[in-house]
């Protein structure tokens, strides 16, 4: 069952606030990817594609940990440990226009952000990250 996210820190994942997500390779290494983050109040939503590295590591093992720092107050900050729980195309495009008009204030992914040929060469993903353990603020 996932843990929810604390209302404290919500908007930490509703913000146009980018995260780190740590993602395993297949020999045991961590590897980080800066992200944009989305949440609908039972999993964390990454948007990404099969192809990436984080795509690939996710498919591989689903164990993640993602870090959400809020940039007017270096304390204040959410990790969230958790696994995928789900790996879904259906919508996907539409979820990376809605992060695209949060992140940047342009309306789509493709054509604003990446070239539209771009669409045809991967296969793009909302990743559902079910929370497992969250930390919140560092104490000092």
């Amino acid at each position: 069952m996932a843990i929810p996210i604390p209302a404290t820190h919500r908007d930490l994942l509703f913000g146009p606030i980018h995260g780190i997500l740590s993602t395993m390779m297949q020999d045991g290494q961590p590897q980080s990817s800066l992200v944009w983050v989305d949440y609908d109040d039972t999993y964390v939503l990454i948007n990404t594609t099969l192809e990436r590295r984080k795509g690939r590591n996710m498919r591989a093992n689903p164990k993640v940990t993602l870090l959400v720092i809020d940039p007017q107050d270096g304390s204040r900050w959410i990790e969230v440990r958790g696994k995928v729980v789900e790996i879904q195309r259906e919508g996907a495009e539409t979820h990376a226009d809605k992060l695209t008009q949060r992140y940047t204030g342009k309306q789509r992914f493709y054509g604003d952000i990446y070239p539209v040929a771009q669409k045809q060469k991967e296969a793009r993903v909302i990743v559902k990250i079910e929370p497992i353990k969250v930390s919140l603020d560092a104490i000092f």
